[in-house]
C-alpha cells in the first residue's frame, strides 16, 4: 500500500464531505504509522465530523499525550467532549487550547468554544 497516496486520497474524501470514507482510508495508515501526528489528526477530525465521538476522543487523547503543547488537539478534544455533554472535562482542554493559541482576535473559534462551555458549566470563572 502506498501510504502517501492513500493519505492524499483520504484528504480528498474528507474535503469532499465524506469523513466516513476518509476514516476508512486513514485507519490502516495510522496502524502502519502510529507516530504520524498529521494522519492521526485527520483521522480524529474525520471521526468528529462523522459523529464517531468516542473514536475521535481516543485519537485526540493520543495526540495530546504525545504532544501536550498541541493546542489544536486540545481544542478539538474539548469540542469532542462538549458534544459528548462532558462539559467539565471539555472545559479543561478548551482552556489549555485558548491559553496556548496566539490570536489578536478575542472572537475566534477557541474563545467562542471556551465561553460556550464555561456558560454550560455555570460561568466557569477563569
Amino acid at each position: 500500500m502506498d501510504l502517501l497516496a492513500e493519505y492524499r486520497r483520504a484528504t480528498l474524501f474528507f474535503e469532499a464531505g465524506d469523513p466516513i470514507g476518509a476514516a476508512r482510508l486513514l485507519e490502516p495508515i495510522v496502524e502502519a504509522e502510529p507516530d504520524n501526528a498529521a494522519v492521526r489528526q485527520l483521522l480524529a477530525r474525520a471521526y468528529y465530523q462523522s459523529a464517531q465521538l468516542g473514536r475521535a476522543e481516543q485519537q485526540l487523547r493520543e495526540l495530546v499525550d504525545r504532544n501536550p503543547s498541541d493546542h489544536y488537539a486540545h481544542h478539538v478534544l474539548g469540542r469532542t467532549l462538549e458534544r459528548l455533554n462532558r462539559h467539565t472535562d471539555a472545559l479543561r482542554h478548551l482552556r489549555i487550547a485558548a491559553a496556548m493559541h496566539c490570536s489578536d482576535n478575542d472572537d475566534n473559534d477557541y474563545t467562542t468554544a471556551l465561553r460556550r462551555v464555561e456558560t454550560k458549566v455555570g460561568g466557569g470563572g477563569r
